[in-house]
């Protein structure tokens, strides 16, 4: 492992956290050269699940894939990094114990969008919109509409 700030090779790891309900291991390291920290993740690696995209198109499973569309529906909203975090780990988590060899691409984004739905709802939205893809103005009333009463 090398500094992300000096590239030296000579660290100390900190403080050390498994992480709740998912295969990973955090690690607060300390440079011994600069004496800048930073953070790592450790995780296992498991046989990959392919996962069936619309046009039949099959590809390996790619949590960074997961982070990346949740990041993007929770920008600029009061989300913190830890729970964008928790919410990929939460789905993918939810896709290894459910699914065997593959999973199609329609349930991985139903799993995020439970997720958002209950962190944010304007995150939720903003991925619904895409994920649904979402045609007219009147397709973002409807499901504003629904929203609302559901937490009436």
């Amino acid at each position: 492992m090398k500094c992300p700030y000096c590239s030296s090779y000579t660290h100390r790891v900190i403080d050390k956290r498994e992480k709740h309900g998912a295969n990973s291991i955090r690690r607060r390291r300390e440079c011994l050269e600069c004496s800048r920290r930073f953070t790592t993740y450790e995780r296992i690696e498991i046989s990959n699940i392919m996962v069936v995209k619309k046009d039949g198109k099959r590809e390996p499973f790619d949590r960074e894939k997961i982070l990346k569309g949740i990041m993007r529906a929770t920008e600029k909203r009061p989300v913190s990094a830890e729970d964008i975090d928790n919410m990929a780990d939460s789905v993918e988590t939810s896709v290894r114990t459910s699914f065997d060899k593959e999973v199609n691409s329609g349930e991985i984004g139903n799993l995020v969008i439970k997720e958002l739905k209950k962190a944010d709802k304007v995150a939720y939205i903003r991925f619904a919109s895409v994920y649904r893809d979402f045609k007219d103005v009147e397709t973002f009333d409807q499901e504003i509409k629904k929203l609302l009463r559901k937490n009436k």
